[in-house]
């Protein structure tokens, strides 16, 4: 299911939700323990896992961008800056698992948020596979057909 996006002024709010079958434990773990956060997302690091606290993206070129943890709470909320804007995750407890959500504040819509999104839109699915205990050999077949519909659902909330 794609994100939901809307138009909340002057930004836009991306909503992705999921629900999986795993603890508030296993999926927090994701988020915040190294070794599991890299197998979905190999460039983050978290550095300080407390509010003021820093994620640092390696650029690949032996540079990092730092961003700033603006909220925390264990095994509840994590959200850091994202260059101008913003990620909030939030885990719920569910019976059978755990509600996740994934909110991005995006402060200007660019020819690059459709990527972004998908982006994101397929990390949140291998988070998922990864939990179960099974591999995702490529990303980029998920990723594309993924990147159609982002751009799609912006142009709609530009017209």
């Amino acid at each position: 299911m794609l994100a939901t996006l809307e138009k909340n002024e002057p930004n836009y709010i991306a909503t992705f939700e999921r629900h999986y079958p795993h603890s508030v434990d296993e999926v927090w773990a994701m988020l915040t323990e190294n070794d599991k956060l890299q197998s979905w997302f190999s460039e983050l690091k978290v550095d300080g896992l407390h509010k003021g606290g820093r994620i640092l993206f390696d650029m690949g070129d032996g540079t990092f961008e730092e961003m700033t943890i603006t909220d925390f709470s264990e095994h509840a909320v994590l959200e850091y800056t994202w260059a101008d804007d913003k990620v909030r995750f939030e885990l719920t407890p569910e019976p059978n698992g755990c509600k996740f959500l994934l909110i991005e504040t995006i402060t200007k819509l660019t020819e690059h948020t459709p990527r972004d999104l998908a982006g994101w839109h397929v990390c949140l699915d291998v988070i998922g596979v990864l939990l179960d205990g099974k591999q995702v050999d490529d990303r980029k077949k998920l990723w594309e057909p993924i990147y159609e519909q982002y751009v799609q659902a912006i142009a709609s909330l530009t017209k």
